[in-house]
């Protein structure tokens, strides 16, 4: 079977569980303690009015309708209308509105632990037994420990109260108007993502110097920055977990690759360290930390509903958790269906990436 043709089968057998998934949401919204009937009318409703809210919406239909109605709205991504947060609006627009705050805060809290966690990993298992070996192995054991909830408060009541967190960020190489811009820009506040804009220019400063004002594509350094201070302690909180794993597994990789015999081999042929390095021992040693990198996803999904509370980002997860208090149903399932979504592509990816990164695999 070729890769294309594995991934294509991949596909077809993730319906099912696309199906199964939604199925149980369906189930659980509908048969759970949810109420949007009583969450718009409020607990004190006159039995006719709330039969009145009740039809309108098609609650009182037989289950089996509301659950061909449910599913054909899935796949058709007609995904309904909101009942509670804002009332005839589209789910999709909602999701819309909210995604990039998420995808932000998602970008950051890979990307730390990625160029973090692996290449402590890597370096402590080339340099094992040393006070940089023990100094990374603690530092990961102690990054796993901590429970995210608790370092995102910890550092939200830090943060909040310090100035010196926006020259720490900039190294001081600002200017005086962008450090006070950044000590006015509270911690806890949804990012401003508006930092890309046609027609900005954006100022160029050096120990407090102003240079020159240039074109940069369009892209506003001040807002970048401050949607850059707001975005990190909710990204190393979610990232946090992560990193301490990656670099654990990649110290472990390394040295697991590096005694084995086909590096005995290519030093007996006379290659250089380095070629071993890079050639062999990388490339085998990301085989197990490919299933860690890529479920990354599955905890920026399940972290980001606490931690953008906490941190007030105003992504996914905070809409998620007011539709499910709230009871707006459409909302909730269409959320469950996008996450579901996300988590079975992951999935396949991962069985994707360990064809590609080592051949042994087989596709059958």
């Amino acid at each position: 079977m070729s890769r294309w043709g594995y991934f294509a089968r991949r596909l077809l057998l993730a319906i099912p569980v696309v199906l199964f998934g939604v199925t149980i949401t369906f189930m659980v919204i509908r048969l759970g303690p949810l109420d949007p009937v009583a969450a718009i009318l409020g607990p004190q409703t006159p039995p006719s009015q709330y039969e009145a809210i009740e039809a309108q919406l098609g609650l009182d239909r037989p289950l089996w309708e509301q659950y061909i109605d449910y599913m054909t709205g899935l796949l058709m991504f007609d995904l309904g209308n909101s009942y509670v947060i804002q009332d005839q609006t589209k789910a999709m627009t909602l999701i819309v509105q909210h995604a990039p705050r998420t995808l932000w805060l998602g970008f950051w809290s890979v990307l730390i632990p990625l160029f973090i966690g692996i290449p402590l990993g890597f370096y402590a298992g080339l340099n094992p037994n040393t006070l940089s070996d023990y100094f990374a192995s603690f530092g990961g054991i102690v990054w796993r420990a901590m429970p995210n909830f608790w370092l995102a408060v910890i550092l939200l009541s830090v943060l909040s109260q310090s100035v010196r967190y926006s020259e720490m960020l900039t190294f001081g190489l600002v200017s005086f108007e962008w450090k006070t811009f950044l000590q006015t820009t509270p911690v806890s506040t949804p990012p401003p993502l508006t930092f890309y804009d046609p027609d900005g220019t954006t100022t160029i400063a050096l120990f407090g110097t102003k240079l020159f004002d240039f074109p940069l594509f369009g892209f506003n350094t001040d807002t970048f920055m401050a949607a850059v201070k707001m975005v990190l302690p909710p990204a190393i909180v979610l990232g946090s977990s992560s990193m301490g794993n990656e670099m654990r597994l990649g110290r472990t990789a390394v040295l697991e690759t590096i005694n084995s015999n086909y590096v005995e081999t290519a030093r007996a042929k006379g290659l250089s360290q380095r070629k071993i390095v890079w050639k062999h021992v990388f490339r085998n040693a990301l085989i197990p930390l490919v299933p860690i990198i890529l479920n990354e996803a599955f905890l920026l999904i399940g972290g980001s509903v606490i931690l953008e509370q906490i941190f007030s980002i105003n992504g996914l997860g905070y809409l998620f958790f007011q539709a499910a208090i709230q009871g707006d149903m459409p909302l909730v399932g269409s959320l469950m269906y996008i996450f579901i979504l996300i988590i079975v592509f992951m999935n396949i990816l991962q069985d994707f990436m360990y064809t590609i990164i080592d051949p042994r695999v087989g596709y059958e």
